[in-house]
């Protein structure tokens, strides 16, 4: 919080300095506040990869190519499909554990990041298993609930990835999940962030649907909500509650079907051309 006052507070001092007709005013006003959103960002620490282990973990969007191509396709519809309907906070959810919407969450978020233009932040909200940062390879003392709950900065536990994605990080387990993620003070926080930030989107790793209330007291505050489903593995009933019990409460985005092993031709691209 330190670093990023002192970015707000270097774009203040030069704002005062400046000297301009009134009829200027609302111009150097506005170029203050970009210059202090961008200040914010670049005050956060960049991210470090291992790319043998990213591609361990199954990110592959890290850069473009032919693995990241459904990412991709799933970032250009996601992107499409918010604009149209002036959506800015995306939750990612699934039935059951054990369907991949962290390797998703962080996939999307790479692809997002490749996207000129926007800027994103995702967020770790499965505040009990803090999946996201393990995946990254990341590691740090304070969790996402301490930051909720106003007892660190977001900087502690924000990451930077080039110039236009963060994300931001759990590094320890809270058994409040619930209670945190329903509570005034959560809302309060996630204004603070978006004011700092202004990201064009916010995308949350919730936990799964089954595994207790944590998501229900947070989706009414999201636009709404991808469900990523398990091929072979999560049954269509599954998938049909999940999809009312978000729909009672937020957006159902789509349902996104993970871990196929059969992939048709229709959805294939031509090598060489895609590229």
């Amino acid at each position: 919080m330190e670093r990023l006052q002192a970015a707000i507070e270097k774009a203040r001092e030069q704002r005062a300095t400046v000297q301009t007709p009134s009829s200027g005013l609302l111009s150097t006003n506005a170029s203050a506040a970009v210059a202090a959103v961008e200040d914010a960002w670049l005050a956060l620490p960049e991210i470090k990869h291992r790319r043998r282990l990213l591609h361990h973990n199954r990110i592959v969007a890290y850069q473009s190519g032919q693995a990241a191509a459904p990412y991709d396709i799933l970032r250009t519809r996601l992107i499409q499909q918010a604009q149209a309907n002036k959506w800015r906070r995306i939750a990612i959810v699934s039935p059951r554990s054990s369907c991949g919407k962290t390797t998703t969450a962080a996939n999307l978020a790479f692809g997002l990041g490749r996207q000129s233009g926007i800027r994103s932040i995702v967020m770790d909200f499965d505040l009990r298993r803090c999946g996201l940062g393990r995946i990254l390879g990341q590691k740090g003392r304070a969790a996402m609930a301490d930051v909720l709950e106003e007892q660190v900065p977001f900087e502690e536990v924000a990451r930077r990835h080039g110039r236009n994605l963060i994300f931001g990080l759990s590094f320890g387990a809270s058994q409040r999940a619930s209670e945190i993620l329903q509570s005034q003070q959560t809302r309060k926080v996630l204004k603070a962030i978006e004011a700092s930030y202004t990201p064009n989107f916010m995308i949350f790793d919730l936990p799964p649907l089954s595994a207790g209330d944590d998501n229900f007291g947070f989706l009414s505050h999201v636009d709404a909500a991808l469900i990523v489903a398990e091929a072979e593995r999560t049954s269509l009933a599954q998938i049909d509650v999940a999809e009312r019990q978000v729909a009672e409460l937020t957006n159902v985005m789509g349902v996104v079907l993970n871990k196929c092993r059969y992939a048709s031709n229709a959805y294939g691209h031509e090598e060489g051309y895609y590229y």
